[in-house]
């Protein structure tokens, strides 16, 4: 269908102009014209509009950037509860009590275990839960500053838990494989008594009073909270340098960035902050940071995580799902995770396998389905020959792996676009109407063509999306798991006024999303510049079982999980 824009401009002031042209060239940058037929005066509009304040909202599209250096370092404090402040205040970072002088060789030992052998270590009363919790805030302590993946560091609570599991486990009082475990959850994350921001100045003040489901969970599971980790801003809007707090760096290179939106919850897991953390996908949320941080990331089955108390990005395709080390670990972490809600409209009510007991290693007549030209259209070459490799592996432990064309990949990221764009102005309609200049200008860009879509459009985008997404489960007559790239080159340098890649690049990422399938991502390499590459593996509903045992399988046969961010060395240089 042809594309066709009927915009009288002529009544507006020039602010205003120049917002909405650039809101509507981003809009129209994202729905093919082959696809919509959609027509908006913007002059009409602006007139029935005029109480949303729209001045307000130009003229704070023009707001100067804060620096980092005017945000500053983060020394140390006494208070064991960092709470954010704004970016002019000073920010303040925990100094955790240690009751012993460890080396740093001996706390990167600790912090370097997987979750299932940590989880053995403790059993066998090798080590203390206590002791594991103390390497962790003290290397964050020591090394976080390089890398801000922390908003808040909840060291008081993380001692407490830690006492509690050691004192439980040694009173025979297990509470299963995540007992004692040393994990984080990003921000928009609701925990009771503790500051949950959405990484936004909108929230800089917010202290819920109950926990989200998954927090409960997790705390339930007997996990140790170690923080709560940056984010883009509602995990939509960044990398933002105008926010109160500075987006995270990657633990590969403090040059490069983490991924997004878990962009802290990537950096933490990946710097050996934690074992362990929570984060959200809506279109590659949990995916980005996973592959381009060096770690496992798993979107679960839309509908398999509670999401009650997370706040929204888009209600039809926002997930929760465990960042671990391995793909064992996320077994183990979605095990704790995994159920059902009534208390989440999407939550459905499907039987919990046992993830981590169905772990075989044996993938042996599997038939995987290569997804090949996706990533040879549109990835990096060292990813391509990475992926290469990746097949071949796959091959050696005896799957059957054939290439299968799909849909082209700009399909599937223009109806996810339209669908998020319409249900994002939805989620901050009230606040983008009323005090827009408290949004960082990312998330401002990014929620106002909302405005500008039609009910029809919003349909129209369900609708195609129903299409690509019965196309894509065909696939599965053929094959167990679909594989492709995870990201389709090495993680994106830092710069505050870089290319914004939700208008430039395609996601492997989103047929898994718009599909609610599972999808778990797995390093499968490094580039010359020693950043990660990533592998992505996607299955049938609710069948996060084979897609785990698939990369389990992987990373039996490989050793990219193993390797260790160099952040001792502390080598690479300061950048903007």
């Amino acid at each position: 269908m042809r594309f066709r824009i009927a915009a009288q401009l002529a009544s507006s002031t020039t602010s205003q102009k120049t917002m909405l042209c650039e809101q509507h060239q981003f809009v129209v940058s994202c729905f093919h014209a082959r696809r919509y037929n959609i027509e908006i005066d913007l002059a009409q509009w602006l007139r029935e509009q005029s109480h949303v304040r729209l001045n307000d909202i130009a003229n704070s599209c023009s707001v100067p950037r804060c620096s980092v250096s005017r945000l500053g370092p983060r020394p140390s404090a006494s208070s064991q509860t960092v709470r954010g402040v704004a970016a002019d205040e000073e920010c303040r970072m925990p100094s955790p009590v240690m009751t012993t002088e460890a080396s740093n060789a001996r706390v990167s030992e600790l912090v370097n275990m997987s979750i299932a052998e940590l989880g053995r270590q403790i059993r066998a009363g090798t080590v203390s839960p206590v002791r594991v919790a103390e390497a962790c805030l003290e290397r964050i302590d020591r090394l976080d500053p390089q890398l801000d993946s922390f908003i808040t560091v909840t060291a008081d609570r993380a001692l407490a838990d830690a006492h509690r599991a050691e004192s439980e486990l040694a009173r025979g009082v297990d509470r299963g494989p995540f007992h004692g475990i040393p994990y984080a959850l990003k921000d928009n994350v609701d925990t009771a008594g503790i500051l949950s921001s959405s990484h936004s100045k909108i929230f800089a003040d917010r202290v819920p009073t109950q926990d989200a489901t998954i927090a409960a969970k997790l705390r339930e599971a007997g996990g140790v909270l170690i923080g709560k980790t940056a984010t883009f801003e509602f995990a939509i809007g960044g990398p933002s340098w105008d926010l109160p707090w500075p987006p995270a760096r990657n633990p590969w290179n403090r040059n490069y960035l983490p991924g997004g939106s878990s962009s802290g919850s990537g950096a933490a897991v990946g710097a050996r902050f934690v074992l362990g953390a929570v984060g959200t996908d809506t279109g590659g949320s949990i995916r980005w940071p996973a592959a381009v941080c060096g770690i496992t990331g798993l979107k679960p089955t839309y509908g398999r995580v509670s999401r009650h108390g997370v706040h929204p990005n888009t209600f039809s395709l926002d997930h929760c799902g465990p960042m671990t080390r391995t793909a064992e670990d996320c077994a183990i972490m979605l095990g704790a995770i995994a159920g059902h809600d009534p208390r989440d409209p999407g939550s459905i009510d499907e039987r919990v396998p046992d993830y981590r007991g169905s772990l075989t290693g044996s993938i042996r007549g599997l038939r995987i389905g290569l997804v090949r030209h996706w990533y040879e259209e549109h990835g990096h070459p060292e990813l391509i020959a990475a992926m290469a490799d990746a097949a071949e592996a796959l091959r050696a432990l005896g799957a059957d792996v054939q290439e299968i064309v799909l849909d082209d990949l700009q399909d599937y990221v223009d109806a996810k676009t339209v669908i998020s764009t319409a249900e994002l102005f939805a989620v901050h309609e009230q606040d983008i109407r009323t005090r827009p200049q408290d949004f960082g200008r990312k998330l401002r860009m990014r929620v106002m063509p909302g405005a500008l879509l039609r009910a029809e459009d919003y349909v129209q985008a369900l609708r195609w999306r129903a299409e690509l997404v019965t196309r894509l489960m065909q696939a599965f007559d053929r094959f167990d798991v679909l594989a492709t790239a995870g990201w389709f080159a090495p993680a994106d340098p830092t710069d505050p006024n870089g290319t914004d890649f939700f208008r430039s690049r395609l996601l492997a990422t989103m047929p898994f999303s718009l599909a609610g399938i599972p999808a778990l991502v797995v390093p499968c390499g490094f580039s010359r510049s020693g950043l990660p590459l990533s592998l992505q593996v996607g299955g049938r509903p609710f069948d996060e079982a084979t897609v785990l045992n698939v990369g389990h399988a992987y990373q039996m046969a490989t050793e990219w999980h193993l390797k260790m961010p160099p952040l001792e060395r502390a080598d690479t240089p300061e950048s903007c």
